[in-house]
């Protein structure tokens, strides 16, 4: 089987137990892993945020914590190297869910147990990387849109999450240097995502407080992806 040739939404990972093989993926439904056994086959339905966990994706403690700013340039080793986890993670993430790739997405150092205030976003189009150290927010547009987004270490779930459609980010360079970058639109909303999480900010705490997020799976039947005037 293949993530291609198959219905499935993440690609069927297989292992030999003793002689029985299992097979995992995410069917998306049901709360929890599913099994049954076929001719010495047993089948597994494992949910998205198992699959997260799996992957190294934490899910409590140290995502509602404030992190560590690097010293740069003194630091740059360490730096380097957490830059490169953070490459390899969204690799892994990449590999067992393909569609999170060529649609954009983001991850943060808390995400993979890092207490450190750095994040990589991968923009929707085919535009460069963009690495954020010590990322802060020093200007936004007074207008928001509302967009779903999810979170990786929720990921059963959507929100409805309003943010700045214009933003402007001051970070440090590896050289100790400060930069200064405007973001827009979807590689804005993406970039403000992670930058809260540094700061011990979860997503569904900017919820508006009579919005409740909603099964991945009730999403996708929205047919409601991100869009922008």
């Amino acid at each position: 089987m293949t993530a291609e040739a198959s219905p499935l939404r993440t690609p069927p990972v297989r292992s030999d137990n003793v002689g029985l093989w299992q097979f995992k993926w995410n069917g998306g439904s049901g709360r929890g892993p599913k099994a049954s056994r076929i001719k010495g086959v047993q089948v597994i339905d494992v949910r998205p945020s198992r699959r997260m966990r799996d992957l190294g994706v934490v899910h409590a403690g140290i995502l509602a914590e404030p992190t560590r700013v690097f010293d740069l340039p003194a630091g740059r080793e360490e730096t380097e190297r957490i830059v490169d986890e953070l490459f390899a993670a969204i690799e892994r993430i990449g590999q067992v869910h393909p569609f999170a790739k060529g649609k954009g997405m983001g991850i943060a150092a808390p995400w993979i147990g890092i207490a450190r205030s750095a994040a990589i976003v991968l923009p929707a189009d085919d535009a460069p990387v963009v690495i954020l150290l010590d990322p802060r927010i020093t200007d936004h547009s007074e207008e928001t849109d509302e967009q779903y987004e999810g979170c990786l270490s929720f990921f059963d779930v959507r929100g409805l999450i309003p943010r700045p459609p214009k933003i402007t980010v001051d970070a440090t360079a590896l050289t100790g240097e400060t930069t200064t970058t405007g973001y827009e639109r979807g590689l804005a909303r993406l970039s403000h995502h992670e930058i809260d999480h540094p700061d011990g900010l979860l997503h569904t705490a900017r919820m508006l407080p009579e919005v409740d997020p909603i099964p991945v799976e009730e999403y996708r039947q929205t047919g409601r992806a991100r869009a922008y005037e």
